[in-house]
């Protein structure tokens, strides 16, 4: 590939241009076919990005916006009031062609919809879900959605993010009949809420799916299965949980013993044991693997987390690179022609 243009939402997020401007010369740094079209407040870009590589600098346009999307405003107000937002005008130049795929760290709920809105959902997907790849224990990955773009799904909806799983860890990850699950509170056939039972009943019938049954949330990490499915709430939840105890896990890590005196032996020892947890660990770090693609739009749109510093957007951008790289939306349509008609 010669040349990608990404365009971000450089306003979106907690921090704003403050992280997603250095996120962007580090990636355009790592990527020397990589274009960038930054759109927000050129007043608040520009200063950033005064000691900025030249040669990095020719490779990233500022595309003005007239406001922002508030992280905490309701999706449908933010959806009447989104022209001229940072937002709505990173998702317009994909709309337009200008950009590949669309990155932003703002509102979900508002992404969500605006996506939908001007991108159009791939034919036979009602809701678009947000998908991370996660990596488990047995030193490989799983799918994971949705992780917070539909709060309810019922059964039908579920059953579509099932299919939308397996595409992607069958094309992306090569993996042959990924096996997939859905996330419950026990592994029993009679747990659960009606519309997990009902999907569980329409993916076990289907000949198209390597359905394996009910997982519980112990098992995100385990390796037990390719694909788990779940409602965005369970799924965000599930998700924020996961990394928060990662995150503590990784920073005790760091700071176990420090201002400490111990004997030379056992300080040996202790650093021998972090190195050797951190590097048996570290892979889990979630600034690695942030960044959610809203699957079942007719483009790319990365969601990446609000609270994201600098290395962590920096990941939501190489996220998209390799989603419009590997054709995920064409890959998904090709296949749905295919299995959605069946699992109805």
């Amino acid at each position: 590939m010669t040349r990608l243009t990404l365009a971000l939402d450089a306003m979106g997020g907690d921090f704003g241009p403050c992280v997603t401007v250095p996120a962007a010369m580090q990636a355009l740094a790592s990527a020397l076919h990589l274009h960038l079209l930054l759109v927000g407040d050129p007043d608040k870009i520009m200063p950033l990005l005064a000691k900025a590589d030249s040669a990095a600098l020719a490779r990233l346009q500022i595309i003005p916006a007239e406001s922002v999307i508030a992280s905490d405003a309701k999706p449908s107000w933010a959806i009447r009031h989104s022209r001229g937002s940072s937002m709505r005008v990173a998702l317009e130049l994909v709309k337009e062609g200008r950009a590949a795929a669309c990155v932003s760290a703002g509102n979900t709920g508002a992404l969500m919809g605006l996506s939908k809105l001007l991108l159009k959902p791939l034919e036979g997907i009602e809701r678009p879900a947000l998908m991370t790849v996660l990596p488990h224990q047995m030193q490989g990955k799983t799918v994971v959605l949705d992780l917070g773009a539909n709060v309810e799904s019922d059964s039908a909806m579920l059953v579509q993010f099932a299919i939308m799983g397996a595409v992607v860890a069958e094309e992306l990850l090569a993996i042959a009949q990924p096996r997939v699950a859905l996330l419950n509170i026990g592994q029993e056939e009679n747990k659960g809420i009606a519309s997990i039972r009902e999907a569980a009943d329409i993916l076990r019938e289907s000949d198209d799916i390597n359905y394996i049954g009910y997982l519980e949330g112990n098992d995100l990490l385990t390796g037990k299965t390719d694909v788990l499915v779940c409602d965005g709430f369970v799924g965000n939840i599930t998700l924020k949980t996961m990394e928060g105890v990662v995150r503590m896990f990784l920073s005790l890590l760091k700071s176990q013993g420090e201002g400490k005196k111990r004997v030379w032996w056992l300080s040996l020892l202790g650093h021998f044991l972090k190195k050797r947890l951190a590097r048996r660990f570290g892979h889990l770090n979630p600034d690695q693997y942030n960044g959610a693609c809203l699957l079942g739009l007719r483009g790319t749109v990365i969601k990446s987390h609000g609270a994201a510093n600098q290395s962590a957007f920096a990941a939501a951008i190489e996220q998209a690179e390799q989603a419009v790289r590997r054709q995920v939306p064409e890959r998904i349509a090709a296949r749905l022609q295919a299995v959605l008609p069946k699992s109805d």
